[in-house]
């Protein structure tokens, strides 16, 4: 099998530089991207860590081919703010975790993500797996059985641990090393730990909690820690080492750290994965997001006033890396950079062959500030532009409709009257042509009532659309 991709090249964590992509097996590219805690509705700081890796999971199936990429994305269904919140609720856990799920999964859909069923074709390997914790039980007490057979975790209380200074280059990821982190260590430590640093594994489970049977010996039934819960998984699905595993920049540390700990230790190999992408902060307007501030903003209070298009637009924006600064003027900006592109794209299909431009500028680490430039460039030429501009935009997911579809969808959305629309720009017209510029006003008033802008064009046509 021979692959002709461009050269891919991405920022890693591990190594603090940005690299040429080589996968273990171009046939085989594995991807793992940590998923939602179903307690809560998800907000768009996590969105924008969904967004990005969509986009990657997208270009990776461009370059490599999409029966060559495989994505796993979590879902972490036991937790303690789970067990907090269906109490808190009067509701079980399962009831708490399937409906948050589903309330997730539409979010996603509403914004133009992949989904499973987008991607994965009956009769072959899925591409796009979606594991729950609450599956994969057996595989973590397998491996925390291993870790303390190879004296990497211990037992106390009830409790499994990870023992940290086992690991002599743990710290390695987020550039903490452990003698350093001794130094400034200035932590309350429950008594069965050995080390400060140390981390759990497996613990007891409180009345009411869910419960399995615990490995390593314990008589008591107990219930997992989060971070071997992504270790067990990734390890199922994707191997010991696989290619790429990408998250959001506050999950560096611990989680990220403990995750490469419990699973190296466990398989004997150098790295868990190859590469490490973490995407950057999120504020809202200028201030950190919290509900403290009343500026706490789900991904289903933005898809209630704008189309999941204008979302992921608007984060594309701002390289990944970034910290982005989440302002009402960039979504109204990323509405009328989209008004731009339909029109320009008109409903001419799209070109076989994504603009090298958009290519070249998503293989540089994702630059996607760089590859909305490249469609501006796109999008005021004419009909082998347009076709561009549609293919290169349908990378992202975007311009997925002919301009005369989206605003059929416009209009039907806004429950808008169209012949009453019509007979409103006729009168409009005979007004203007018998210079009754009253009446004409009058006509534009009742359109803009409607919730119909109208533009009068240089051939003494007009055209109408739905305002924002």
């Amino acid at each position: 099998m021979g692959f002709m991709a461009p050269m891919l090249r991405l920022y890693n964590t591990l190594t603090s530089a940005k690299e040429a992509f080589t996968p273990i097996d171009p046939a085989q590219v594995r991807m793992y991207v940590c998923g939602p805690t179903v307690y809560d509705a998800a907000h768009i700081g996590n969105g924008r860590a969904f967004i990005v890796f969509d986009l990657l999971f997208r270009l990776l199936r461009h370059l490599y081919g999409p029966a060559h990429v495989t994505y796993a994305r979590n879902v972490t269904d036991v937790d303690d703010k789970i067990n907090a919140r269906a109490a808190e609720r009067g509701i079980t856990i399962r009831e708490l975790t399937d409906g948050t799920l589903a309330q997730f999964h539409r979010d996603l859909r509403g914004l133009g993500l992949l989904m499973p069923e987008d991607v994965n074709v009956p009769g072959e390997p899925p591409r796009f797996i979606e594991p729950r914790a609450t599956d994969h039980i057996a595989e973590m007490r397998t491996m925390i059985d291993a870790l303390v057979a190879g004296g990497y975790a211990y037992v106390a209380e009830g409790h499994v641990l990870f023992d940290v200074p086992a690991m002599p280059d743990y710290g390695r990821l987020s550039k903490r090393p452990l003698d350093e982190m001794e130094a400034g260590a200035r932590v309350e430590v429950a008594p069965y730990k050995r080390s400060p640093f140390d981390f759990v594994l497996w613990k007891p489970s409180k009345p009411g909690e869910p419960s399995w049977p615990s490995p390593a010996g314990i008589a008591e039934p107990g219930r997992p820690g989060w971070h071997i819960e992504c270790s067990a998984m990734s390890a199922k699905h994707l191997g010991k080492t696989f290619d790429i595993h990408a998250g959001g920049i506050d999950l560096i540390f611990p989680h990220h750290e403990n995750e490469v700990a419990q699973s190296r230790c466990c398989f004997g190999t150098p790295v868990m994965a190859n590469v490490w992408l973490h995407n950057g902060f999120l504020q809202v307007e200028g201030e950190k997001m919290s509900k403290s501030l009343g500026n706490f903003i789900t991904i289903r209070d933005v898809l209630k006033d704008w189309p999941g298009d204008v979302m992921r637009l608007a984060m594309f924006r701002t390289h990944y890396r970034q910290p982005i600064d989440w302002t009402l003027r960039a979504l109204e900006e990323a509405s009328r950079v989209l008004d731009r592109w339909y029109n320009a794209a008109g409903d001419t299909p799209a070109a076989e062959a994504v603009p090298a431009t958009v290519l070249d500028a998503l293989c540089d680490d994702l630059n996607t500030p760089a590859a909305i430039n490249a469609l501006h460039g796109l999008a005021g030429g004419g009909s082998d532009e347009a076709a561009s501009l549609r293919a290169g935009a349908n990378l992202f997911g975007l311009l997925t409709r002919t301009r005369s579809d989206r605003e059929q969808d416009q209009v039907a959305a806004a429950g808008i009257d169209v012949a009453a629309v019509e007979a409103l720009i006729a009168e409009r017209r005979a007004a203007r042509a018998a210079k009754d510029w009253a009446a004409s006003d009058r006509a534009r008033d009742a359109l803009a009532a409607m919730g119909v802008s109208v533009k009068d064009n240089k051939d003494g046509t007009s055209t109408w659309t739905v305002a924002r």
